[in-house]
Parts: C-alpha cells; sequence; structure tokens
C-alpha cells in the first residue's frame, strides 16, 4: 500500500539539482534517479519499521510523492514521521522565500544560485544515519564507505518496494546492535557504529530534539558519542538534522570553497569567514553547500579529504 503526499516549496526549489547533489553523495544520502523522479529508502524515526519514498516535481513546483512502507499496516504517526524525514532530506522543511534574495546581495552566491538552479542541501534522512555513516567514513574512501553502507542495507535493513524497485534501506538501530562484523569495517568501528544505534534507540540522536538545541549545546552531546569529534558532530547536527543558517567551521574544504569563490589570498580564519557569510543569513548552511558543491565541481580531479573525527 501506498500513501501520497505533496510538498509545496517555498521559494525557488529544483528536484533536478537535488537528485544531482545526492547521486554525488549517495554513500550518505542513498537517493536513486528513476527517470522523472527520485526514490529514497530509510529507517523511520520511531525505529520500528522503514519507509521508502518516490518523489517527482510538476511544471508548477510542486513536488508529489508516494509513501510505502516494510511493515503493513504502518503506523499513522510513522507515515506523517516519514514524510517529515523526505521533507527535511531535501531542505523542503524551511521557508526558503528569502533564498533568491541571498544571491541578490551577494552577486558570487547569485551566480551559483543561476549555476545550480538554486540548489539547496541534500541532507541525511536522519541524525542517526548521518553519525552512522560519517564514521564509517572516516579515514576511508567514498567508494569504500559506500559498499560498507551497501553490504549492512542488503544484510540487515528492510526491504521496501518503491517506484518499481525493491531497496533495502539502512539497518535499524536495534538489528545494527546485533551486527558483529561487516567486510570493510575494522572491529573499533563496528563497535561504534553498535554505540550510535544504541544511542539512537534511547533518543541521543532525535532530529527535531538536536535541531531544537542550541547548536553549542547539541554538539557538546554529540561529541560525547562514540567516534564523533568536533568535524563529525558539526556533519550531524548540520547535514543529519538540516540546520540551515549555521557554518561548519571545523570543515576545511568550506573554507577553502569560500577562499576560491571569492578569491581570497588565504584561507579565511573565522573572523573573515562570519564577515563574508553575514550577508548569507539567515541561509548561512545552504549558501557554504552551494560554495562546496561549486568548488568540489570546479576542480579537475575530485579532492580526497579524509576526516579521522
Amino acid at each position: 500500500m501506498t500513501h501520497a503526499f505533496t510538498i509545496r516549496p517555498s521559494g525557488p526549489f529544483s528536484l533536478k539539482a537535488a537528485e544531482g547533489f545526492g547521486a554525488g553523495f549517495e554513500s550518505g544520502i542513498g537517493a536513486h534517479a528513476t527517470g522523472p523522479g527520485v526514490v529514497m529508502a530509510f529507517p523511520v524515526e520511531s525505529w520500528t519499521s522503514s519507509a521508502g519514498a518516490e518523489v517527482w516535481q510538476d511544471a508548477d513546483g510542486v513536488i508529489h510523492g508516494e509513501l510505502s512502507a516494510s511493515a503493513d499496516p504502518i503506523d499513522p504517526s510513522d507515515l506523517a514521521t516519514a514524510q517529515a524525514q523526505v521533507a527535511r532530506s531535501l531542505s523542503l522543511d524551511h521557508d526558503g522565500a528569502g533564498w533568491a534574495a541571498v544571491g541578490e546581495r551577494d552577486p558570487i552566491i547569485g551566480r551559483l544560485q543561476a549555476r545550480y538552479d538554486f540548489l539547496r542541501p541534500v541532507c541525511f534522512y536522519s541524525a542517526y544515519e548521518a553519525a552512522t555513516s560519517f564514521v564509517i567514513g572516516q579515514r576511508i574512501a567514498m567508494r569504500q564507505a559506500r559498499a560498507v553502507k551497501r553490504r549492512l542495507a542488503d544484510a540487515w535493513g528492510d526491504a521496501v518496494d518503491v517506484g518499481g524497485l525493491t531497496l533495502h534501506a539502512f539497518p535499524r538501530p536495534r538489528p545494527l546492535m546485533e551486527v558483529d562484523a561487516v567486510q570493510g569495517l575494522s572491529a573499533v568501528k563496528m563497535q561504534r557504529i553498535r554505540g550510535l544505534a544504541e544511542a539512537a534507540l534511547d533518543g541521543r540522536l532525535d532530529s527535531a530534539r538536536l535541531r531544537a538545541l542550541a547548536p553549542e549545546e547539541a554538539l557538546a552531546e554529540l561529541r560525547t558519542l562514540p567516534g564523533v569529534g568536533p568535524w563529525t558532530a558539526q556533519g550531524i547536527l548540520f547535514r543529519g538534522c538540516g540546520v540551515v543558517d549555521a557554518l561548519p567551521d571545523a570543515d576545511e574544504i568550506s573554507r577553502d570553497a569560500v577562499k576560491w569563490a571569492y578569491e581570497l589570498p588565504d584561507t579565511p580564519d573565522d573572523a573573515t569567514w562570519a564577515r563574508i557569510s553575514d550577508g548569507w543569513r539567515p541561509y548561512r548552511m545552504w549558501a557554504t553547500v552551494l560554495l562546496h558543491v561549486a568548488w568540489r565541481r570546479d576542480q579537475p580531479t575530485t579532492p580526497s579529504y579524509r576526516q579521522s573525527r
């Protein structure tokens, strides 16, 4: 059984642009293109089932979707949660009416908005999936992280039929806690992943709760989790919870992107970055991701920054 829903974006939004972003970061986000639409599969944040979604955009810009679930019947509250996760993953849970005005104030951002069709960040489906993905990816290449996530999903994830495909979601926390080993992960990493699954079950990785906290408080909480240092904590909060107005100051690639776009002589320090980004408010994270994407795609080879924590 499928359940239809619609989302009317506030401000400019292109699903095609989001699809292109997601395809480049499949190891984290896991979006799959199917002709005119995109399909997804993910654990629902109640942790009792997984969901699949197929979404497409009509000529008027409205997003249409169909949800399916691994459990039948699915709890109505899980349907609402899954739909909220779809919206958050596409940054459609924010008012984007002022996003174009950022480009009007800052011509550099404006040119990139035009080039990338007002791209918004494509986020992880939950803080739990962000945390596990970042820890899996520490000190290995993206293709290796993608392969590990696929092995975990195929062996321990729920199967969901969506968009004419059978997809396996990343494992829910409880099954993941039972995994002893998987090819490509060290014993230390596997122990950390099980610890993150336990944190999800006891509420420490609840996406909505973390986003509602003051950023400093949320980041401090996240840094208490296994395998999570400053860079990973920011990734979980900003890209797992869908924070729209923040600067990922622990991310060296984003600093390089600012240096490149604004033709700075040196990598910007905190004060310089803060000064430049004042015109991006209240969309500083969206602008940073846009710069990051443009910088990566402008390089002759894909840069490799393997963050340890």
